[in-house]
């Protein structure tokens, strides 16, 4: 949600620095960056978008989580979709996105359609904040002006994929932590968690909530007991199903609106990560989430300002950087677009982590 979203993540955290942005960088964002240069980049994100959706809508879900993983890792600078080679150590490989990331052919078909109109001309990070706000808008949820002219990166840190990653057990004061870390306050924290308002996560990341929470032996107790009997059943104990996906938001898991706190008021957030957000004793949070179950308008607003926000991270601007002709590889070891295909079956689609 680089986001929790599920933020499903999972390994050894250790939270990580501040991002390399700056606000000088961010102010040379603009929505009219490709008006001369490509003024149909936004129908060709949403086009492709919109077809794929129709047999997969999880992907909506997918492409915003993909975004915030991006983000919280040096910046939103695409470093997120750069594959292994000699020289780059991938981010996919990091322990919050293995096997969890998902929808990465979308983005290299997006890609390839937005080439075909405008060669050389829009960079990979702005596909992805693009697709973001376009999400939104077909899962039902607010629209937004997102801000343009970021530039891809021309390296990737999956250390840093390792260490600003929050995890799907996080407690409060952690996720206050990895979300500081980057610039972002509570509010934007509780606003982006709202991002679990559509997509999956796996059994294994809520199964000890389920089971033995913190190692007592007994569940978490601020699961729904009859919530947690519907996730029993869908996760048994015995562990055989841990890759089994299932819904973030239990009433309206494809649409984004103010459902998922209205769950947490009900102590029915799948993961710990969500339901510490209105549990926590005494925590600012319980009354952000009210007001948000309260108000689906206020979520909204704050929804478009917290992803302008973190789609502001880190960003290059000007001459650092590229634009990427093919969003796996930075220019300099460009394989064809054959090559990029041929990818495609690396990223799996099945019984992985739908979220942000």
């Amino acid at each position: 949600m680089k986001f929790l979203l599920a933020i499903v993540l999972c390994g050894v955290v250790v939270l990580g620095t501040f991002p390399l942005s700056s606000d000088a960088q961010a102010s040379q964002l603009d929505p009219s960056f490709y008006r001369d240069t490509c003024p149909t980049v936004h129908s060709i994100v949403r086009d492709v978008l919109r077809n794929v959706s129709k047999t997969d809508p999880r992907i909506l879900a997918s492409l915003m989580r993909v975004h915030f993983h991006d983000c919280f890792v040096q910046g939103c600078d695409a470093s997120i979709l750069l594959n292994d080679t000699a020289t780059i150590v991938s981010e996919q490989g990091a322990a919050p996105n293995n096997n969890s990331i998902r929808g990465l052919n979308v983005v290299n078909d997006i890609k390839t359609a937005v080439e075909a109109a405008c060669p050389n001309t829009v960079s990979c990070a702005d596909i992805l904040a693009l697709a973001a706000e376009i999400a939104s808008v077909l899962g039902g949820g607010p629209d937004w002006k997102v801000p343009l002219g970021r530039r891809d990166s021309l390296t990737a840190n999956r250390t840093l994929a390792n260490q600003n990653l929050p995890a799907a057990f996080f407690t409060l004061p952690q996720l206050t932590t990895a979300f500081a870390n980057q610039g972002l306050n509570i509010t934007d924290l509780v606003t982006l968690s709202g991002a679990h308002t559509f997509g999956r996560a796996q059994c294994q990341f809520f199964f000890a909530r389920l089971y033995n929470f913190n190692g007592t032996g007994n569940p978490d107790p601020t699961l729904d007991s009859s919530y947690r009997q519907i996730l029993q059943s869908l996760c048994p104990i015995d562990g055989s199903k841990n890759t089994s996906v299932v819904n973030l938001d239990l009433t309206t898991p494809d649409t984004v609106d103010n459902k998922y706190f209205s769950n947490l008021q009900a102590q029915k957030g799948l993961l710990q990560s969500d339901q510490e957000l209105f549990s926590t004793p005494n925590a600012s949070t319980t009354a952000i989430v009210n007001n948000f179950s309260a108000n689906q308008t206020l979520f909204f607003e704050a929804f478009k300002a917290s992803m302008i926000k973190m789609g502001n991270i880190g960003v290059l601007t000007g001459t650092n950087g590229e634009i990427r002709k093919q969003c796996n590889f930075v220019n300099s070891n460009s394989m064809g677009l054959a090559n990029v295909a041929s990818n495609k079956e690396s990223f799996s689609e099945d019984g992985i982590v739908s979220s942000y």
